[in-house]
Parts: structure tokens; C-alpha cells; sequence
């Protein structure tokens, strides 16, 4: 029996996707969530799933980080990214971060079924062009590796991190002492080549969808 993990705050979306998994796949089951920490506990709870439907942007995941530790933490779990983000660009940024396919959400219910089953088949599925644009810049593609290195928690701790929250914030969050949190952050610090927590998350928005934009800096604590 085929799986399927949906991951989107939409509900109207989400409610048209399993129509589209329904229409291709009567017999397949299908697993929702509405945000990050839904998602990571989902895929964990559903380790034999077929594939999993992404957003980009949806609570606690805006960019491609949350894609990037899915692949590094879930090889074996298949990633569609679909997204409202049509640009070239974004779509071969997400391909080259381990997608192996993007469906823009303007797509009709025809052409999500045709993707969703092409690449259960293993093959890739791409709009045209979308591999025109330029390839990942040398900063955000090590980034990336850096990402990757990270443990499902200290991936967390850089995510809370990046939402403005301190120290002492994110401890009582994640139910974990502050001194387990700084040896997060000293972890997170030298897999990303960072000097301090401020220089981390201008890092990590490298891989948010739009680079230049400036991220949440808290003050040190």
C-alpha cells in the first residue's frame, strides 16, 4: 500500500492534493501536517513512506532548510516540493537541495497526479526551464553541508535560533537544560564555520527562498 506524507498549512490545498493522490492512487494512505515540528514528527511516525509533498513556506520552514535536513536525516524518503514559488531559480535551488521533483501549485489536478506517479516511478518531474536558471552559489551549497551535519536537535535549536528566541527561551521550549542548549550551539557554531549565533543565522538564510532578505538577529546572551 502506498504512503503519502502532505505538508502545507493550507487546508484547501492539502484537501486538493489528496484529491489528486485519490484520482492516481485509490488505495494509497495519505498523512497530513500543517507545520515543521507536525512534519518531523510525522516522518518519524511514518518511517516506510512512499513520499512526501513539501512546502516551502509554512510554519517553522520558510526556505529550503527544512528540505535539506529531511534528505540528510531520511535518505530513503522521496521529496516533492510544491510550492507557489514558480521562479527558476527557486525551483532548481530545491532540486539541487535533494527534491527530486517541483510542482508549482498552479498545476491542475492532471498534471499533480501525472508528477506524483512519475516520480513514485523514479523519474524527476520539472516544469520546462525551470534547470535554466544558474546553478547554487559556493556559499549557500556549503551551507547546506552544514545543515546536513546538524542532529535533528540542534537543527531545531538553530531554527528557534532564527525565530529571535534566546538561550533560556529555547531551553524551556525544548524541555532541556541552558547548558544543553550553548553545547547545541557550539556544535551548531563549528559544523557551519560560524563565529558567533548572529553570523550562524545570517548563514543559514542563505537558504531561505529570497537570500537577501534580513533575517531575525536576537541579542547575545
Amino acid at each position: 500500500m502506498t504512503t503519502l506524507l502532505i505538508a502545507d498549512d493550507h487546508p484547501l490545498f492539502r484537501e486538493a492534493l489528496r484529491g489528486a493522490v485519490a484520482r492516481v492512487l485509490p488505495g494509497a494512505v495519505v498523512h497530513e501536517a500543517d507545520g515543521a515540528p507536525a512534519l518531523y514528527a510525522l516522518v518519524e511516525a511514518q518511517p516506510d513512506a512512499d513520499l512526501l509533498l513539501l512546502d516551502l513556506n509554512m510554519p517553522g520552514a520558510q526556505g529550503f532548510s527544512v528540505l535539506v535536513h529531511l534528505r540528510a536525516q531520511h535518505p530513503a524518503l522521496p521529496v516533492v516540493v510544491v510550492s507557489a514559488r514558480e521562479e527558476p531559480g527557486v525551483m532548481r535551488r530545491a532540486i539541487e537541495h535533494g527534491a527530486l521533483g517541483f510542482i508549482p501549485k498552479s498545476a491542475d489536478a492532471g498534471e499533480l497526479g501525472r508528477a506524483i506517479l512519475a516520480v513514485l516511478d523514479g523519474e524527476r518531474w520539472l516544469p520546462p526551464g525551470a534547470m535554466a536558471a544558474p546553478p547554487l552559489g559556493g556559499e549557500e551549497a556549503a551551507v547546506a553541508r552544514g545543515i546536513r551535519e546538524l542532529t535533528p536537535q540542534q537543527f531545531r535549536v538553530l531554527q528557534m535560533l532564527g525565530s529571535g528566541l534566546l538561550n533560556k527561551q529555547i531551553a524551556w521550549e525544548l524541555g532541556v537544560t541552558e547548558a544543553t542548549v550553548k553545547a547545541h550551539m557550539t556544535a551548531i557554531l563549528r559544523k557551519l564555520g560560524a563565529s558567533n549565533r548572529t553570523q550562524a543565522i545570517l548563514l543559514a538564510s542563505r537558504l531561505q527562498l529570497d537570500p537577501g532578505q534580513v533575517p531575525v538577529l536576537p541579542e547575545e546572551d
